[in-house]
């Protein structure tokens, strides 16, 4: 019986540290994917409106930054900011959410804190930005006024000649604030090549065909992301249909970049960071 107790102990003790074992191959995992640097991903966009032998734009399309402690504070958004510049960008485009108040962030910014590194972002036709859902839930009158006081331009519900493009802002669909009708009479009554800049893909259905450029974040490409499961939530009341990458549809595109943070818990598994960056070039 001692024999039979002692071999059932040996037992329980190696299936436990397996157990150890696999839970800290996943914290592990989880560490690396939240804190990874960001994955840059590039693409060629032919846009029509840009002039014949006008040289290439390139976009840099970040999003979801979501400052909040732990894992993203001011000082890891200087790094990306950096990061970002190496790009040597023409346009830097921000889709929303610079900021995130989850309930288990470890600390909470002030909006000039949060605000503060984005004004070291380096781009020949600017940096610009719209409102993400989590921008208003937290405060985005206030963030609104640090950006314009570091000199960057904030897009909502309005277009605006930027260079050669004609850039529509859309405000955030997730909270119902959206008016993208208003958005492309506005583009329509200016000069250049359109596109279309917001948080959440979910306008991209109602985009006129004339409009053949989107690029979106919101998404996080699901950020939890298990094996042959995928995605463990959507955030898009079209599933997964616009939850990341490039996605065409009826002749127009989409970007939904992953974006940079978290949001809800402060931990990616499965998705990394990502900063797109969008050559555009004449049709």
């Amino acid at each position: 019986m001692r024999r039979l107790l002692a071999r059932i102990a040996r037992h329980w003790k190696l299936l436990l540290v397996l157990k150890l074992a696999v839970v800290g191959l996943l914290a592990a995992k989880a560490w690396h994917d939240t804190m990874a640097d960001p994955e840059v991903l590039r693409t060629t966009v032919a846009l029509p409106g840009l002039p014949a032998g006008s040289p290439p734009i390139t976009v840099a399309l970040i999003s979801d930054i979501h400052v909040a402690g732990p894992d993203m504070p001011p000082a890891r958004v200087e790094r990306i900011v950096a990061q970002v510049n190496a790009l040597h960008p023409d346009l830097v485009a921000i889709a929303g959410d610079l900021v995130s108040e989850k309930g288990l962030a470890s600390q909470v910014y002030t909006p000039a804190e949060v605000v503060a590194p984005l004004a070291a972002l380096r781009a020949r036709l600017g940096v610009l930005v719209v409102p993400g859902n989590h921008d208003h839930w937290y405060d985005w009158p206030a963030l609104q006024r640090e950006l314009h006081a570091r000199g960057i331009r904030t897009l909502q519900n309005e277009a605006a000649e930027i260079g050669p493009l004609a850039v529509g802002g859309v405000d955030d669909a997730y909270t119902r604030r959206d008016d993208l009708p208003l958005v492309v009479d506005q583009m329509r009554d200016l000069p250049g090549a359109q596109l279309i800049v917001t948080h959440s893909p979910d306008i991209f259905p109602h985009v006129p065909p004339d409009v053949s450029l989107v690029l979106a974040g919101h998404t996080h490409c699901g950020q939890i992301r298990l094996p042959f499961v995928g995605a463990v939530s959507s955030v898009s009341r079209y599933g997964d249909r616009f939850e990341c990458g490039v996605i065409v549809e009826g002749g127009r595109r989409i970007i939904v970049g992953g974006g940079l943070g978290t949001s809800v818990l402060p931990m990616r598994f499965g998705t990394q960071p990502q900063v797109w960056l969008v050559t555009l070039v004449p049709e």
